[in-house]
């Protein structure tokens, strides 16, 4: 288990409402002083960190004078806004006072279902990462309906985790980990320390719900993990007031139940874009652009590019292509066929003069492209 945190770099962490909001009693500000206390200390080691955070809907609860969790969407997403404040001023409160930025980023399903917000939302994180502030993500339950709702923010962290190409999800709860059955119930319930994430075994063990507070339970952080594995990303879950826990996970100590990753991320994203996305069209480049992309590794720009095929929207993956339509490499473009056209074979600087606004610099940026060739 030492491998599935050491090396990560980039890293997902998420919270449930239980251990938020301190079993319903309100936002727990020194659990949450305490989390980003180790996030900061793990920023400082150059790690980026992302976290996911329930407890919005329990801390309305709490506001409004609610014991029991109501069923009327409406009044779950009332709950949901007035805990809301709470939530993200605790978090961007107890973060400065380690010396750290913090953003909130509110999702729905659509988000990250659509391509173009889906590249939206993800170039915003990546930004965030690299000003060294901390997003703060939640569902935004203010506005979801059951059609279009994560479901559990299990769920969400892990979408966030292939959103991102995390390196690991961290799932803080309030057990120790997984065990072979309910430990409540069962006595001789064995602890499970390590598993491949998205074997069988793991669903037929796992079920029932979480507590009155939440809506997930330990079925929905195995299949959490089993999405996470999907692009590379290694999953652990572990008892959230475990001292230090994070600072101990990111050294490679063995703590609650590792779900690793079948498939590493490189793999994970290279297999992902070659082998299950239809191609909306392609790029043609120049020698100049290929020679970039395969000798240097660099983003595509729009200046290497002599002809545009195809109908393809923001967010599309497409095919790039050199003059003698060798496929090189395939990638998500920042910009649809129609742009792409009007912007080939001009610098990044004209970008804007010529659409009259600029989404990103690059066509393809290195981080959205894989080579083939």
């Amino acid at each position: 288990m030492s491998s599935a945190l050491r090396g990560a770099r980039r890293i997902v962490v998420k919270v449930g409402s239980s251990l938020v909001t301190n079993e319903g009693r309100g936002v727990d500000a020194e659990a949450i002083a305490n989390w980003c206390r180790q996030l900061a200390a793990l920023a400082a080691d150059g790690r980026e960190l992302i976290m996911v955070s329930s407890g919005a809907i329990a801390e309305g609860m709490k506001r409004l004078g609610w014991t029991t969790r109501p069923k009327e969407l409406h009044e779950l997403q009332a709950a949901a806004a007035v805990g809301q404040m709470g939530l993200a001023q605790m978090y961007e409160t107890k973060l400065r006072e380690q010396g750290m930025g913090s953003a909130q980023v509110l999702l729905t399903h659509a988000d990250l279902a659509d391509r173009e917000r889906y590249l939206n939302a993800r170039s915003t994180l990546l930004t965030l990462l690299q000003h060294r502030v901390l997003p703060v993500i939640n569902e935004n339950d203010t506005v979801v309906n059951d059609e279009i709702k994560f479901g559990d923010n299990d769920t969400l962290g892990a979408l966030v985790a292939n959103l991102v190409e995390a390196d690991a999800l961290i799932i803080l709860t309030d057990q120790r980990g997984l065990y072979s059955a309910d430990p409540r119930k069962d006595p001789q319930a064995r602890f499970i320390d390590q598993a491949q994430a998205g074997t069988p075994e793991l669903e037929q063990m796992a079920g029932g719900a979480g507590s009155s507070l939440g809506r997930g339970g330990m079925i929905t952080k195995i299949l959490a993990a089993k999405r996470a594995a999907g692009s590379g990303a290694n999953t652990v879950i572990a008892w959230g007031r475990e001292p230090d826990v994070l600072l101990r996970l990111a050294a490679g100590e063995a703590i609650g139940t590792a779900l690793l990753a079948s498939t590493p991320k490189l793999a994970a994203r290279k297999q992902w874009m070659a082998d299950h996305l239809q191609l909306r069209g392609a790029v043609l480049v120049d020698a100049g652009a290929a020679a970039k992309l395969q000798g240097e590794g660099k983003s595509l720009l729009s200046i290497g590019v002599q002809e545009v095929q195809g109908d393809f929207q923001r967010g599309d993956v497409i095919a790039v292509r050199d003059g003698a339509g060798v496929e090189l490499a395939r990638g998500l473009t920042n910009y649809s066929s129609a742009e792409a056209r009007l912007i080939a074979r001009k610098p990044s600087s004209e970008i804007e003069r010529v659409l009259g606004y600029v989404a990103e610099h690059e066509l393809i940026h290195r981080d959205n492209l894989i080579l083939l060739s």
